[in-house]
């Protein structure tokens, strides 16, 4: 039997999209293209493979044990024909989309924007927001290139690459009246906090770190991004803790002095995951490596 291989990015959309309109603008074809697709494919398959029920398409016992063969045959396709090609930087005109969290934009989006200018100038990037659900970044169906920040749970259509680490420092306002140097346990606790409300995990894990060491902290305000914190703190009495690398951004406003945590808080990681499908993809291998030297390099690693 002949098989259409056009046939198969149509089922992969539906299986990840569930619903028809998403799954033919994500294609670039017409809702009437997709469902004429669809209904070949239920020919081939000899199956009705998605049921259209209130919330969107549901696939079918049989749709559900094809998805994994067939996101596994159009992967290794991928591999085939990408690995021939060629790859120039310098040369290459294309728009990436990356998920990031606030904290990957603040430390590493300057650095590789700044290579990428130097390097790959008609590579253009768009950021969209990574909080904690991998799939509204669309890295899990491959629309977007990878996604920065601290993964957990991925599935395994998604490889995953550790590239750096950080820890947590505390910043006051440089003249603090009772901050020197050093800030003690009861120093700390004695402050009022401003707290960051990062998307994602590094909230769960900051403050699940202070509780393992016993330390209270009184929160005055909570904001939802790093760069809030310098005026607050310039402006007040108040403690912010802030991963390193964002203190060293901030060591330089002379308001603020950054000084060590009272006591050990310990690291967190940033990695990268990116689709199984763009493994030997030379665009996207050359771009990992350069995310992957651009964290090395703001890590001092």
């Amino acid at each position: 039997m002949r098989y259409d291989l056009n046939l198969l990015p149509v089922f992969v959309a539906l299986m990840e999209e569930r619903n028809v309109t998403r799954a033919a603008e994500r294609l670039g074809i017409t809702q009437p293209a997709l469902s004429n697709s669809l209904a070949r494919l239920r020919t081939v398959m000899r199956d009705p493979l998605f049921i259209r029920e209130r919330y969107g398409m549901q696939p079918t016992q049989k749709a559900e044990e094809l998805a994994p063969v067939i996101a596994e045959a159009l992967a290794r396709l991928d591999e085939v024909v990408l690995g021939q090609q060629e790859f120039d930087p310098a040369q290459a005109k294309l728009l990436v989309t990356i998920a990031v969290n606030s904290y990957v934009e603040f430390v590493m989006v300057p650095a590789i924007v700044a290579r990428l200018r130097e390097l790959a100038p008609g590579i253009r990037l768009r950021l969209t927001p990574f909080a904690t659900d991998l799939a509204e970044t669309g890295v899990i169906s491959g629309t977007t290139a990878m996604v920065l920040g601290r993964i957990s749970d991925p599935p395994d259509n998604l490889v995953v690459q550790h590239v750096m680490d950080d820890s947590l420092a505390c910043v006051v306002r440089a003249d603090h009246p009772t901050v020197g140097k050093r800030m003690s346990k009861q120093q700390f606790e004695q402050l009022k906090h401003v707290n960051v409300l990062p998307a994602g995990r590094l909230r769960v894990g900051l403050a699940q770190t202070l509780a393992r060491h016993g330390l209270r902290r009184e929160v005055a305000v909570s904001v939802t991004h790093f760069l809030a914190t310098p005026e607050l703190v310039a402006a007040t009495d108040y403690c912010a803790t802030l991963p390193c690398l964002i203190c060293r951004r901030l060591a330089g406003d002379t308001r603020l002095k950054i000084v060590p945590s009272p006591v050990e808080l310990g690291t967190f990681p940033v990695e990268m995951a990116w689709h199984v499908r763009y493994r030997t993809d030379p665009v996207h291998m050359w771009l990992r490596g350069l995310v992957a030297e651009v964290a090395k390099e703001v890590s001092g690693g």
